[in-house]
């Protein structure tokens, strides 16, 4: 019975390959250890430069000073709370899509530990442009005499949401990723043997 159910198995060797397959590639950390440390601190200074860039793009809302010191925006001018955060998202997706493809053109060190440090990076990155890019716009619109009862002052544009900083490391953790999968190569095409 058991010389049948033999019989009626094929081995495997039987069938082989007129090719030779290839092993899997395995994950090397130490050797991208050192370009992921400068990768990653590379994209966390962009996030100064996006920061800035906010800063100078992101519009101010005007306020009436009524009693009691307080601030009402004027008539259509609470939309630019919302503005303000959009202008910062949309900017941080495009910093995530560049960094992505970026760190993808690092073709001999593709992988996952560069994955790990171009999202690692862009979330720093993401984190530091919400502060210095806040900073700088207060500096812009500082209000330099001591506002009276009834006039309109600017107030500097700022970010309502801790949210905002995920766009940056999940647009570049994408844009990595659909990279990766269109490769196709088991190797990410490192070449490195």
């Amino acid at each position: 019975m058991t010389q049948q159910r033999d019989a009626g198995r094929h081995r495997a060797d039987e069938y082989l390959l007129p090719w030779p397959v290839p092993e899997p590639p395995k994950v090397v950390v130490k050797r991208d250890l050192l370009p992921a440390v400068s990768v990653l601190s590379t994209v966390a200074l962009l996030g100064m430069a996006v920061g800035w860039l906010w800063s100078r793009l992101a519009p101010a809302q005007l306020s009436a000073v009524v009693e009691g010191g307080k601030y009402i925006p004027l008539r259509s001018e609470s939309y630019h709370r919302f503005e303000d955060m959009v202008l910062f998202l949309l900017l941080s997706l495009a910093a995530g899509l560049i960094t992505g493809v970026g760190v993808w053109m690092l073709r001999e060190r593709r992988g996952p530990v560069m994955l790990l440090a171009a999202t690692g990076g862009s979330a720093l990155a993401a984190w530091l442009a919400t502060q210095v890019g806040v900073s700088w716009a207060q500096s812009r619109f500082a209000v330099t005499a001591t506002p009276q009862l009834g006039d309109v002052i600017a107030i500097a544009p700022r970010l309502e949401s801790a949210w905002v900083v995920l766009a940056w490391p999940l647009a570049t953790a994408l844009a990595y990723a659909v990279a990766a999968a269109w490769n196709g190569e088991m190797d990410l095409g490192r070449r490195l043997g």
